[in-house]
């Protein structure tokens, strides 16, 4: 299941207007939870092992959080810098080039790519499996937050994708 940011935006504008605030998580429980891959051949790594603790890029991040919110700060002033000659797509543009950038800065102050595969024994295809089954599975976890904050850093459009995933999951 793959959702486009523009289908996003539409469901939460629509629950929004529905019921004035966004209705009730889906008890985790209740969902049905993506199989993630084995090992680190997916595209987006876990921020939990196998095992159920953190990977220890997650830990990290929330280490290094204030120099990836600097370097996210920084890619996003570049960006919107870079494309503010642009009429109407430019914003976009900037917002996508100043993720990009920002994304960068997070994943070099944590050690790098490698760094994050070395440490991760599970992955997802997409961001939308990924949030289901974090959900799913973590979602009761006290510091759970705080590695979505940290997971956001290195995956900046899930932060986007995040809520409509859980609402649009399928449930048992």
């Amino acid at each position: 299941m793959k959702i486009t940011q523009a289908a996003a935006v539409a469901a939460a504008a629509l629950m929004l207007t529905a019921w004035g605030k966004p209705p009730p998580m889906p008890d985790p429980a209740q969902i049905v939870q993506p199989t993630p891959i084995e090992g680190s051949t997916g595209a987006y790594m876990s921020p939990f092992t196998s095992d159920g603790v953190t990977a220890a890029w997650v830990t990290k991040s929330m280490q290094v959080k204030a120099a990836g919110q600097i370097g996210s700060m920084a890619g996003n002033y570049a960006g919107q810098k870079a494309m503010e000659q642009v009429p109407f797509v430019g914003g976009f543009l900037g917002k996508k080039a100043g993720q990009a950038l920002g994304r960068a800065a997070a994943i070099k102050a944590i050690g790098g790519e490698e760094f994050i595969k070395s440490t991760s024994d599970l992955s997802f295809n997409s961001l939308q499996e990924m949030s289901i089954y974090l959900y799913a599975n973590y979602s009761t976890n006290p510091e759970y937050q705080k590695i979505l904050d940290a997971t956001y850093a290195i995956y900046p459009e899930m932060q986007e994708l995040y809520l409509p995933a859980i609402y649009g999951a399928k449930l048992k």
